[in-house]
């Protein structure tokens, strides 16, 4: 895996500090080789399969960052009627070729910049790993606007690595700290918050899901 990190920060390297544009670059470069994405292993996020397999109600999801669209097509396999949109256009492409047979919406959207429509529309919004991708500039302006996304009573479901100690990291990733996590929500019902390890994980990794109910 050394060689896909120093070729995500060599196309990362080469966009300016405060652009995403190299989520493109890095999707559009990796010619359907999923090797080339650090990120994504075929298989949808355990701490998201772990919740959603306690939970019996079923509506509309969103996907937020989906990539290859792992995390998106496990929820339609499990009844949501799911939205998954990444700023990526290739990622796109690519996650609806992979999963042609699932009733997906799939959408080239910006998290800093989302269809209005889109306010107060979902049940449940989802967000893997995407807010420990960007840099700080952007993540707190970003994070601020999945909340807004959720019907009453619908739940936000954030996943990523936890900077427990605070320390300071030549990302990406750049694990989030508590305080930030917990802004995340803000105003809403924090109903569920664990902090592990994963098997695989090297062992200063720790990795975070929060999730929070919007009242109604």
């Amino acid at each position: 895996m050394d060689e896909v990190r120093q070729n995500t920060l060599r196309i990362k390297d080469g966009v300016k500090a405060d652009s995403l544009d190299w989520f493109e670059e890095l999707y559009a470069s990796a010619n359907g080789d999923e090797y080339w994405i650090p990120w994504s292993n075929g298989e949808p996020h355990h701490f998201l399969t772990e919740w959603a397999s306690k939970i019996k109600s079923r509506g509309r999801a969103l996907v937020v960052g989906c990539g290859l669209g792992e995390d998106a097509a496990y929820l339609s396999r499990k009844g949501w009627n799911v939205t998954a949109f990444d700023i990526s256009p290739s990622a796109i492409q690519w996650a609806k070729k992979i999963y042609s047979s699932e009733n997906i919406d799939w959408q080239v959207a910006d998290l800093l910049s989302l269809p209005e429509e889109w306010i107060g529309l979902f049940d449940l919004v989802v967000e893997v790993h995407i807010l420990q991708a960007i840099p700080e500039s952007i993540r707190i302006l970003a994070a601020p606007n999945m909340a807004p996304l959720l019907a009453p009573s619908g739940q936000l479901v954030c996943i990523g690595r936890l900077n427990e100690k605070e320390e300071e990291y030549e990302g990406p990733p750049w694990p989030l700290s508590r305080n930030f996590i917990d802004s995340i929500g803000v105003d809403m019902k924090n109903v569920d918050f664990i902090k592990k390890q994963l098997p695989n994980d090297d062992p200063d990794v720790i990795r975070y899901r929060s999730v929070w109910e919007r009242e109604t």
